[in-house]
């Protein structure tokens, strides 16, 4: 995809009062000038719909289209109005929100109580929605009057506001019943700072631009930068070669060391952060992918984390500030607590007796199945490989390695989880070890603990059965936690753009030199 704009196919979007016809032609090196910024990221989401996707992308593109009632601030992580213009608790379980008067969505049409409650109780019944575990807190929302809308929680739950403001995008509800839920999907309407201005059939590309009814006091500000353009690529290496050539601004998630060659461009800048996200590997403990399978043995599954040097990991290929968790989460999340997990050191030795004493002398074979940097998951198959486990790696994009999972079909995973950027550790625990689809290990003991620290108002209870918790699945070695990710961003030297820990980039914040 290099050059200027390709000529769109057939996806006319004025369902959603878009502009039809192809994009419009742009130089690949004057994005300064043509006020587009050109992005390019490997982790395609397949729908622009942000409840239906688990994908890192599909959340950057949520929180561009769309408005939640709340807006956490990225540097102090305290809450801001947003949709919202304030809020209370009622009692421990219902809470009200004075919505915002005079905002619009993109179509024109005004935001009321009533998108609120159609989104939280859509969401609640569609079984379909990618990651039930962020609205598992909620009962529904009912309306008091045209811009005052009430949540109703299951029970006592002191995380959420978080997922209020980071996971509960507004739909807007006349839009979405008139075009059905595919077509919004396709082209959705929201209330945020960019709207949809149109995308191929395939959604290799996207292209977004700012809402200029976009409300003036809303603390995401009014974007500096006019257009964005994403390119939905294939590969690692599609997006490096994008930027080297001129054909992209902005791209991430590369390895450390290609830093370096960005860095040596004259008109390129690398930066290096390290984010919420928490690569791991998932291990088939319930035996999903049969019963027969090794995996299912715990003195097997505590082999592999003493295999596996992940101090040697983090630092010769993760790289650049880059941790060991030693706990099932991220460490400033609350309730993670390192503390409470079994350590396993290095001990390649120790790890061929637990074979041996497991019944796998001679090792076996497995899969690790993977969305990584390839050369992470080489690393890891040569640990294995080292003490007899020989694990045939199948390399799969995002989307398909999800539906892998999701079928039971992944004995050894190598994949990473950023909470939604959510910092509490009830958006991580619940999302492997609560009997959902990428649970493992379905341990009802564990669920109950987890249920347990996300159900109590008092701190002290929360961080003790989550404790509890981690130390279970540390025990039973259900998880195995590698590295804490440090993001490597490349741009154009012409872009201002700044990287926060909750992974989230923030476009509408980003602006021309």
């Amino acid at each position: 995809m290099r050059g200027g704009f390709a000529r769109f196919g057939a996806v006319v979007l004025a369902a959603a009062g878009l502009a039809a016809g192809p994009l419009p032609a742009a130089p690949a090196h004057a994005q300064k000038a043509a006020d587009t910024l050109r992005i390019a990221w490997r982790d395609a989401v397949a729908t622009l719909d942000p409840y239906y996707n688990q994908q890192r992308s599909g959340l950057i593109l949520a929180h561009h289209l769309f408005d939640g009632l709340v807006h956490r601030d990225p540097e102090s992580f305290t809450l801001k109005p947003l949709l919202a213009t304030s809020w209370r608790y009622v009692d421990t379980t219902t809470l009200e929100f004075e919505l915002r008067r005079g905002v619009t969505f993109h179509d024109g049409s005004p935001f009321t109580a009533e998108d609120v409650a159609y989104t939280v109780a859509t969401v609640l019944a569609d079984p379909a929605v990618s990651v039930p575990s962020n609205y598992a807190w909620l009962a529904g929302a009912e309306v008091v009057d045209s811009h005052r809308v009430r949540l109703k929680l299951k029970r006592v739950f002191p995380a959420a506001m978080e997922y209020v403001a980071m996971v509960l995008p507004i739909w807007p509800r006349a839009a979405r019943e008139a075009q059905g839920a595919a077509a919004f999907a396709a082209a959705p309407i929201g209330a945020g700072p960019y709207r949809l201005a149109a995308q191929d059939g395939g959604l290799r590309r996207i292209l977004l631009e700012r809402y200029v009814g976009y409300y003036p006091d809303s603390p995401k500000g009014r974007p500096a930068i006019a257009r964005l353009r994403i390119d939905q690529v294939a590969d690692a290496r599609s997006e490096l070669d994008a930027l080297l050539a001129g054909d992209a601004d902005w791209i991430w998630n590369f390895p450390a060391e290609q830093g370096e060659v960005i860095a040596r461009t004259a008109n390129l800048q690398a930066l290096r952060a390290e984010s919420m996200r928490v690569g791991y590997l998932t291990l088939d403990a319930a035996g999903r992918t049969g019963i027969d399978n090794p995996l299912t043995r715990q003195k097997v599954r505590q082999a592999i984390f003493h295999a596996i040097d992940r101090q040697a990991f983090v630092r010769q290929v993760v790289q650049d500030g880059s941790r060991v968790p030693e706990a099932a989460c991220y460490p400033t999340q609350f309730g993670c607590d390192p503390a409470a997990a079994v350590r396993y050191d290095y001990n390649p030795d120790r790890a061929r007796t637990l074979l041996a004493e497991a019944g796998y002398k001679d090792g076996f074979d497995t899969e690790l199945v993977t969305y990584a940097l390839p050369q992470w998951a080489a690393a890891i198959h040569g640990y294995l490989k080292a003490v007899g486990i020989h694990a045939r790696i199948t390399q799969l994009p995002v989307a398909s390695a999800v539906r892998m999972t999701l079928d039971g079909d992944v004995p050894i995973g190598q994949f990473a989880w950023g909470s939604y950027s959510i910092n509490d550790v009830s958006a991580f625990l619940p999302q492997f070890f609560s009997g959902g689809g990428s649970d493992y290990a379905r341990d009802p003991a564990l669920a109950a603990l987890i249920a347990q620290g996300g159900a109590s108002i008092n701190p002290n209870e929360r961080r003790k059965f989550y404790s509890q918790a981690i130390r279970l699945i540390s025990e039973q070695a259900y998880m195995v936690p590698l590295n804490t990710y440090v993001t490597t961003y490349g741009l154009s030297r012409a872009l201002v753009f700044r990287a926060f820990p909750d992974e989230l980039p923030r476009f509408y914040l980003a602006s021309w030199r």
